[in-house]
């Protein structure tokens, strides 16, 4: 599941999986490298519905009409996924890792954990995450007391985290940035630019 529903505010309410990066709508990045680590993909957004359906994947809408954050998303992913192992990402996050769904699913069966957690650089990053479909029950029951928190939830299950802590191709750190920023945007435009020039001269 490709997390879309947020509201945006620090990107001047633009739609994030949307906004551009190198001429591709953000989510169009996580697609590309989401899609050959899995079986199936799913997008939770909540408006922009019909430019979000030209991707030939399915929608869906939050069930909840107030905002609850990404652990909407989470329920809808545990709801409508065909199989029993679920994948959760953002759609601004273009760097994510080629091995992402390989290395979490390593840590889920060697630990015979629920729930598995991306970790990089000290920092935990819990909407990078896979999941036992299992788990569906646990989170219903945590949404009807009014908790809204992704980390207190994941860490009530049987719960792993895998570390990711290595330069990527980029020459990026940090794999897990996110552009919540039309700044943070406009820097990683920058750095992309300048790593595919170094590429470039250096062949």
């Amino acid at each position: 599941m490709i997390l879309s529903g947020g509201r945006a505010t620090r990107m001047g309410g633009f739609d994030k999986g949307l906004v551009k990066l190198e001429q591709k709508p953000l989510i169009q990045h996580t697609i590309e490298r989401i899609k050959p680590q899995v079986d199936e993909i799913l997008i939770n957004a909540n408006r922009s519905l019909d430019q979000y359906s030209t991707f030939d994947i399915p929608v869906f809408q939050d069930e909840q009409a107030d905002f609850i954050g990404p652990l909407a998303g989470f329920k809808l992913a545990l709801t409508h996924a065909k199989h029993l192992l679920v994948l959760i990402v953002p759609c601004d996050s273009p760097l994510l890792p080629n091995n992402l769904a390989a290395k979490l699913l390593a840590t889920l069966i060697e630990n015979q954990a629920e729930i598995v957690v991306a970790r990089s650089d000290g920092n935990t990053h819990p909407v990078f995450c896979l999941c036992k479909k299992s788990v569906l029950s646990s989170l219903t029951t945590f949404l009807a007391t009014g908790q809204r928190k992704v980390s207190a939830w994941q860490k009530s299950l049987i719960y792993a985290e895998v570390d990711f802590s290595f330069p990527n191709t980029t020459g990026v750190t940090e794999s897990f940035l996110n552009l919540n920023t039309p700044e943070e945007l406009n820097a990683v435009e920058l750095l992309l630019q300048s790593s595919s020039t170094a590429l470039l001269i250096g062949h």
